[in-house]
């Protein structure tokens, strides 16, 4: 990206350089092919915390940095904006009624995990090496054509597996969310019953051709199991509307050049 192609952004006659709107663009995704989106992103994050920062010091707070997990501890400027947000925003309670009514307009969003019936065939490789990785990708797909879809014969070709489950068929037995690799998992919940991946998938194992023999769907969870969570999914929905519109008031008030508050 060509920083010279984008002008500086100043919020309240204070500059954010060019340079620091290039590191930040590293954190937001964009289309190959459209770079400023990510430049427009960056530069919208960062007038936002300049922004808050601004109005943090013009009302005398101060930074009290907290950890926010083992070895990971607020910077000042976060602390900073969270103190602003503590001290400007007022969230009123969520209400009894209100946890109910999201839950009542569809419980059967709120389950337990399912579980899914599954065998595979690994060709094994270190997906490191490009070698290794494409050996055995062919491999595989040699062993995906010849069963050409045909579920009814995975158990036979699962004896070339790498995989202990060879023994079994391939069959892995019940899987359920977070039990395997997550490129796996991703291809797994694609597949209908009975179905296999139409190519194989590379994990850190190696190539994997996947079938879903069954899937146990998860049971609907009673209203008292899951009002802890939709509580607290209704409190950060509230959280959020009302930082939107404090840091719209705020823009307002302000002087910004070079960057938009709009949505992107």
């Amino acid at each position: 990206m060509n920083i010279a192609l984008f002008p500086d952004v100043t919020v309240n006659g204070e500059t954010i350089p060019s340079a620091a709107i290039a590191a930040e663009a590293q954190n937001h995704s964009a289309p190959k092919d459209k770079p400023g989106i990510s430049w427009r992103k960056a530069a919208q994050a960062l007038a936002i915390r300049t922004l808050l920062l601004q109005e943090a010091r013009a009302r005398g707070l101060q930074p009290d940095p907290e950890e926010l997990s083992p070895g990971r501890v607020e910077t000042e400027d976060e602390a900073l904006i969270r103190a602003l947000l503590d001290d400007a925003l007022s969230i009123a309670p969520v209400t009894e009624e209100a946890i109910r009514a999201e839950w009542a307009r569809d419980p059967g969003r709120y389950r337990s995990a399912p579980l899914w019936d599954v065998s595979h065939i690994l060709c094994a490789c270190d997906p490191r090496d490009d070698a290794e990785s494409a050996l055995a990708g062919a491999r595989a797909q040699a062993i995906l054509a010849r069963l050409k879809g045909d579920a009814k014969g995975f158990a036979s070709a699962a004896r070339e597996s790498d995989c202990g489950s060879k023994a079994a068929g391939g069959h892995l037995g019940q899987l359920g969310p977070g039990d395997t690799v997550p490129e796996f998992e991703l291809a797994l919940r694609t597949l209908t019953e009975g179905g296999m991946t139409p190519a194989p998938v590379l994990s850190r194992h190696g190539w994997h051709i996947i079938r879903l023999n069954a899937t146990a769907q998860g049971q609907v969870l009673p209203y008292e199991t899951v009002r802890p969570k939709i509580a607290q999914a209704l409190e950060k929905a509230a959280w959020a509307r009302a930082s939107r519109g404090f840091v719209e008031t705020l823009a307002k008030g302000a002087t910004i050049t070079g960057a938009s508050l709009a949505p992107i």
